[in-house]
Order: structure tokens, then sequence, then C-alpha cells
């Protein structure tokens, strides 16, 4: 499996952005995908997940976000193209870094943790400035 990540940029306080992460290859698998950040200088943090389900009576994605980001950031996914995308608004100067994309197979007990995924992007850089 391969993933791509496209959508950073440079950006205005209070502005937004569209990253987008394409999943190529044997994705029959996948089990989530998320996005992490890294700031220059710091480690790689979790920002959000999505986990798929196909409840055949209740079908439904399951959503994590770190709470910094609740309420501003939206992660869905185009289950078709193998697309998850993650909407960013209202962005503030500590959501700049680079945004990857990871994936993973089977299970995943804890989508918050980098270890638990198997499949990573080179990134996309993200550029809040004032």
């Amino acid at each position: 499996v391969q993933v791509v990540e496209s959508g950073g940029g440079s950006v205005q306080l209070g502005g937004s952005l569209r990253l987008s992460c394409v999943a190529s290859g044997r994705t029959e698998k996948l089990f989530a995908m998320a996005w992490f950040r890294q700031a220059p200088g710091k480690e790689r943090h979790f920002v959000s997940a999505i986990r798929w389900t196909d409840d055949t009576t209740y079908w439904r994605d399951l959503l994590y976000y770190k709470d910094s980001v609740k309420g501003r950031f939206t992660i869905s996914r185009d289950k078709a193209a193998n697309t998850v995308f993650l909407q960013m608004t209202n962005l503030k100067s500590e959501d700049s870094g680079v945004y990857v994309c990871a994936a993973v197979n089977d299970y995943a007990a804890n989508l918050t943790l980098e270890n638990q995924y198997d499949y990573w992007g080179q990134g996309t850089q993200v550029i809040v400035s004032s």
C-alpha cells in the first residue's frame, strides 16, 4: 500500500485548508487511516484518524481527533477513491507543521499511536502565518 498526501500550503491565521491522502495498491485490508503532524524540531503527534466499518445495518465511520483540533478539523473519506480528507478551519499558528498520512491493515488497538500504522506517506507542509 502506498499513501500520498497533497493539499498543504501557506495560509493566514484563521484560514482553511483541505488535505488529501490517497491510498493505492492492496487497499482491501485497510482498517483505518490517520493524520499526524510534525513541527520543526518536535516529535510527531497524532491529529486525527478515521476507522471505517462496514456494518450492513448502520454503516458509519468512526472518527478520532486530538483535543486541540476538535471543532476545527474534520476528517472524512471517499471510499470509492480510497481517499481520506482533513478539512482544517480556523487555523492557528500551532497547527503549522508537516502533515503525514498513515494507514493500517486489519486492526489497531489505539489509533493515536504511531506504532500502530503500517504505511506512511512523505508528508505535506502546512504553514500558518499572521
